[in-house]
């Protein structure tokens, strides 16, 4: 009698590397600042990688360091005004754009809770784009989210001289690339099995549009990004947290998945 084979041991966290490196990543860098850095050199480092929407108004808009400067002082505290003027002034100083912050900006985070909840929804959407569509198109959806999102905040925001930071719109990017394909119904493989959330056909607009469980979706998401913009949850609002590059990341995923996808988009298949 052949004796029993011992189970294979199922990993708690079967999340792809990619989404794991990615995560860890993130997590890393944030130790490093809180624990490694003083505060001084924490500022310079944000202050260097972050979005700061004002900075490319200066260098690609035309607009004048002094404007923005005097702008802030007519709308700030008399107290504030002298910190408000030297801090802009020490930002803009250079005129430089720093065009590869609108990258750079989702590796640092306002607190330990803004990257464990960015973490949990890398983990949660990334991982479907990451077995659909494999490490270099995962890559190459979150840096153009990312840059979407960078983009619309400092378009709405050109005068803020305040770091734009977190992975928050490279994230939105991967929810709204995910929603082609998640909601979709279920189809039965050549195999004989249902497919995973990761292998079904994409939908096309049309019945995106119409699918319930979408809707449903985009409105908790839109919900949560009006608490995010308007009632800050505790240890969540240290750094700018911003619904515009939220909104920008996710038109970005929405527009761009189709032509990342390397599947197919759905036919007529028989639907569980």
């Amino acid at each position: 009698m052949p004796l029993p084979q011992p189970r294979a041991r199922e990993p708690i966290f079967n999340l792809p590397s990619v989404v794991t490196a990615s995560i860890v990543a993130l997590v890393a860098i944030h130790a490093l600042r809180m624990f490694l850095l003083s505060e001084e050199t924490d500022f310079q480092v944000v202050i260097d990688w972050a979005v700061i929407p004002a900075r490319w108004a200066v260098a690609y808009g035309g607009v004048e360091g002094q404007e923005i400067v005097r702008m802030l002082q007519d709308g700030a505290p008399a107290d504030a005004m002298g910190p408000i003027a030297a801090y802009a002034q020490y930002v803009l100083g250079d005129s430089e754009g720093r065009p590869w912050t609108a990258l750079t900006y989702t590796l640092l985070h306002g607190s330990w809770a803004h990257v464990l909840i960015n973490s949990i929804w890398l983990a949660a959407f990334g991982t479907p784009i990451a077995r659909r569509c494999g490490a270099g198109r995962f890559y190459l959806l979150s840096a153009l989210a990312a840059v979407g999102g960078a983009v619309l905040y400092a378009a709405m925001n050109p005068m803020q001289v305040f770091p734009l930071i977190g992975a928050s719109g490279a994230v939105s990017g991967l929810m709204a690339a995910a929603s082609w394909f998640m909601f979709a119904p279920a189809a039965w493989l050549w195999e004989g099995r249902l497919s995973e959330p990761h292998e079904r056909p994409r939908q096309g607009l049309a019945d995106l549009i119409r699918n319930r469980s979408f809707l449903i979706f985009l409105g908790v998401w839109f919900a949560t990004n009006y608490l995010f913009a308007f009632a800050q949850p505790i240890g969540i609002g240290e750094g700018t947290i911003a619904w515009e590059a939220h909104v920008g990341g996710f038109l970005v995923g929405l527009v761009v998945f189709p032509w990342l996808d390397p599947l197919p988009a759905r036919r007529n298949r028989l639907s569980a």
